[in-house]
């Protein structure tokens, strides 16, 4: 089934899950890799180079993801959840959006704050909005940084919160977003 249901997700909408789940993990741990190379590193202009396209690619997932969300019916909340359980999984998919909008939007002005634009995969290059300058590309630096441990720490709960569902309280909240018949 491609589309959701009242019971479970659809295809689309658990690739997405999955794909920019990957994704966001492998961009978090370049980011914190690519933070310690040096200029004469064979990686310095590799890692970033890919960072900056694959993170443009999130950004275009998300964009398919929410108008997937808005256009798809969501699966019901499941009997045995607790009217706070749903309320604050709600409030958490809507803050990581959040938080991968936002990083994604830090790193572009990061990318482009010496008026250069991105490079997407060699295909075509996304054009710099707007020069910054040196304590304002630190000051953005700090935020995309920031919002990115926010964002692995938030995910971590939210994986946290899946398991308890599967392993503790037994219920189908994990199996909704994973592939089956």
């Amino acid at each position: 089934m491609i589309r959701n249901t009242q019971t479970r997700y659809g295809l689309i909408a658990v690739l997405l899950h999955w794909i920019m789940a990957l994704l966001m993990i492998s961009l978090f741990a370049a980011g914190l890799y690519m933070t310690d190379l040096g200029y004469y590193d064979s990686l310095y202009h590799i890692v970033p180079w890919w960072h900056k396209s694959v993170g443009l690619a999130v950004m275009g997932l998300l964009l398919l993801r929410i108008i997937w969300r808005i256009s798809n019916p969501k699966p019901a909340a499941l009997a045995t959840h607790k009217s706070w359980e749903v309320k604050v999984a709600s409030w958490t998919h809507r803050i990581l959006y959040l938080l991968i909008l936002l990083i994604g939007v830090s790193g572009y002005f990061i990318s482009t704050a010496k008026g250069k634009g991105i490079e997407f995969f060699g295909w075509f290059e996304i054009p710099a909005f707007q020069e910054l300058t040196a304590d304002n590309t630190d000051l953005v630096g700090n935020i995309h940084f920031y919002l990115a441990w926010s964002l692995t720490l938030l995910a971590v709960a939210h994986a946290g919160a899946a398991f308890k569902h599967h392993f503790i309280d037994r219920d189908n909240t994990l199996k909704h977003m994973i592939l089956r018949k």
